[in-house]
């Protein structure tokens, strides 16, 4: 048999792709495909047309035609053999049988018909043969890739054995200073957990009244830590800054991991939630900081499965001497709220006025504390009113032939200003990026996690709501859960604010500073 030309034609006649097999010209070959179509009848059983030159055999892929073109005197049972494998071939390149899926994959389609039939002939292959030939599979890049991996793989050991190493070392480095009397100053900067000590834990140490010591209570003010712990004041000791640090080559190493889009360890973060993001140093002498973590879990036919708000109060002071102070506060009196302050804080003084003081006034708060300082007061909320919600997600994925339409909207019925917005939506696995039909905002196709990341950077007055519309192959609809979010906002459900500072030892107050944040931890919709 000689085959002249393949090709795939729409049934309105228009050539989508064709591969010419023999030598003759360009015009002869459009002029045979030409005539294709006037030439198929309608109720016919059998799928091949003779004229007076060439012999059309084809079969019927959906709206479309598989059509080989050869002379009248192949054969046509193997002309009908040929077919038969190039019809099997066309939807392992394929996602979708129309025009636009062929068209996005005729590079690949004609590789694979030229693997078939080579100088007019068949070939003896199978589909699978077909496609390791197309894909060119290599054992020693196979090879390669295990080598690099097991490096990068050995690579992440050392950093988390070097890891551990450090943390023993200074665990054991702390619990060797605890047997001693510590400075205030040492003790700020250090990393353990620092509280104010009772009047056995001061007597014990041998400190004064004015001081704290070291305790080991469970509801000890703690110290939060942002990220890795930050370096003690005094130094580490000696032979120990070689043990922090990564050999140049190492370095270099990981670097060039990184640029080839390798995500190491240290890089890796969760795709829902938030981290803080980084507080500038304080500069006021007196820095407090109210900050809210929200998580929920939505259903997605409507309704709320989760709502939970923890909210801290730290304190940050840098100079000691403005440690004598105490704090007076307002709220928003929602009685959904429920406060807790710390053991060593006068609860009498807080229920009746509303002020954050130490039992004994005479003792001064910590200073130079890392992170946010120490914390005086928690709160937490929970509730099931979609009304107070920051943000609801809705999403309708509905699939229409071999497509899947996924309409996702936004809306913000607290009528609270966030910022930084991030929706997550899982996608199935995807040759290329979602088809985006519409959108309120900015978007990204995370290829690596099959992620469509759909930012806002604010939403405000003008933008309370907003929607997305993208297209994929046709899916099951749960592949598009759970859909999660990240934001923050300024302004806190407890609607906490410091009023005013209060010193005891006499004269003006120092001058005193609030941040406000709501972070997300867990925003979910399943």
């Amino acid at each position: 048999m000689v085959v002249l030309a393949a090709s795939i034609i729409s049934k309105s006649g228009k050539a989508l792709i064709s591969r010419q097999f023999v030598d003759m010209s360009r015009i002869r070959i459009e002029g045979y495909l030409a005539a294709f179509p006037k030439l198929v009848g309608t109720g016919k059983q059998h799928t091949y047309v003779e004229t007076e030159n060439v012999r059309y055999v084809y079969q019927p892929i959906e709206s479309l035609y598989l059509l080989l073109v050869t002379n009248r005197q192949s054969n046509i049972l193997e002309d009908l053999e040929t077919l038969r494998l190039l019809s099997k071939l066309v939807p392992e390149y394929s996602f979708s049988l129309d025009e636009e899926g062929v068209c996005r994959t005729a590079f690949e389609l004609i590789f694979a018909f030229d693997e078939v039939i080579s100088l007019g002939h068949k070939e003896n292959v199978t589909v699978a043969q077909v496609k390791q030939y197309c894909e060119m599979e290599s054992h020693e890049e196979k090879l390669h890739k295990l080598v690099l991996q097991s490096k990068i793989n050995e690579t992440k050991d050392v950093m988390k054995r070097k890891a551990s190493e450090i943390d023993k070392s200074k665990i054991e480095r702390n619990r060797g200073e605890k047997g001693g009397f510590m400075s205030l100053q040492s003790m700020g900067s250090g990393r353990m957990d620092t509280g104010f000590g009772s009047d056995t834990n001061l007597s014990s140490l041998g400190g004064s009244g004015s001081g704290f010591g070291p305790s080991t209570d469970v509801d000890s003010f703690s110290t939060k830590s942002k990220g890795r712990p930050a370096a003690s004041a005094t130094g580490p000791p000696k032979g120990l800054g070689m043990k922090l640090g990564k050999t140049q080559r190492t370095n270099q190493f990981l670097e060039s991991l990184k640029a080839e889009g390798e995500v190491i360890v240290e890089d890796v973060r969760p795709s829902i939630g938030q981290s803080k993001p980084a507080a500038p140093p304080p500069t006021d002498p007196v820095t407090l900081t109210v900050e809210e973590k929200i998580n929920v879990t939505l259903k997605r036919d409507g309704g709320v499965s989760n709502f939970n708000v923890q909210g801290t109060l730290s304190l940050q002071i840098l100079k000691q001497e403005d440690g004598l102070i105490q704090v007076q506060i307002e709220t928003s009196g929602n009685p959904a709220i429920h406060f807790n302050t710390h053991p060593n804080i006068n609860k009498e003084l807080f229920s009746n006025e509303n002020i954050l003081g130490l039992k004994e006034p005479s003792r001064p708060f910590p200073a130079n504390q890392s992170g946010d300082g120490v914390s005086l007061l928690r709160w937490r909320m929970q509730s099931a009113d979609e009304s107070i919600l920051p943000l609801t997600i809705n999403c309708w994925p509905s699939v229409s032939g071999n497509e899947t339409y996924v309409n996702i909207e936004y809306e913000n019925p607290a009528q609270t200003d966030l910022q930084n917005v991030v929706i997550f939506v899982p996608l199935p696995a995807l040759k290329e990026a979602p088809r985006i039909q519409q959108i309120d905002g900015e978007w990204r196709y995370d290829s690596r996690n099959s992620v469509l990341e759909w930012s806002i950077v604010l939403i405000d007055n003008s933008n309370r709501s907003g929607s997305l519309e993208f297209v994929v192959p046709a899916a099951d609809p749960d592949v598009f859960f759970p859909i999660s979010a990240r934001f923050t906002a300024s302004r806190t459900f407890s609607d906490l604010k410091v009023a005013n500072i209060l010193p005891l030892k006499g004269g003006s107050p120092p001058k005193f500073s609030q941040r406000t944040l709501l972070a997300t931890e867990n925003y979910q919709v399943v």
